[in-house]
């Protein structure tokens, strides 16, 4: 609220077709960063008028164009986008799949070296995911493996059974 920094989430819902892709990716990131910043605002609002009022459908590769902007506007605030949960946009085979095509983007934007950029990316450790992000992280934790967490589900398990009158009947 402060204007100290913006913030943008997305979350990859595999239940959802409509939060699964690039384009709704890029939609949403658009939206939300617009409602933080005045100057953001006026470039989706030139952007929207650009393609006649909504009349024109907007590529993805216009709507990454219009994120660029937004991202290169000198004496913004540090700007944070979270994309949870990317193993569960689907990967398929042939055709860049929306999993490929998140990737992609993640990848076009760590690459504009953007000094006030954080990107923050969660999956579980699928090899064509940690193929593409693992060169590109400035910083990488790993909850796999770790003990603490292994103990958080094994204590959450065992609570949810002793308190849930089903599972106790088993």
């Amino acid at each position: 609220k402060s204007g100290l920094a913006s913030l943008a989430f997305f979350y990859c819902d595999f239940r959802d077709d409509k939060k699964k892709d690039q384009r709704v990716l890029l939609s949403s990131l658009l939206v939300q960063l617009c409602e933080q910043s005045d100057t953001y605002s006026a470039i989706l609002s030139d952007f929207y008028v650009a393609h006649g009022r909504g009349s024109q459908h907007a590529s993805d590769s216009e709507l990454l164009g219009c994120l660029k902007d937004m991202l290169k506007v000198p004496g913004q605030a540090t700007v944070h986008i979270i994309i949870d949960a990317l193993d569960e946009c689907p990967m398929t085979t042939g055709l860049s799949s929306p999993r490929e095509k998140v990737l992609e983007l993640v990848e076009e934007l760590v690459n504009l070296h953007i000094p006030n950029l954080r990107i923050c990316v969660t999956s579980r450790p699928e090899a064509d995911i940690i193929s593409i992000l693992e060169p590109l992280a400035f910083h990488s934790v790993s909850l796999h493996g770790e003990s603490g967490q292994v103990q958080d589900i094994a204590e959450y398990v065992k609570s949810f059974i002793h308190t849930n009158r089903e599972m106790r009947r088993w």
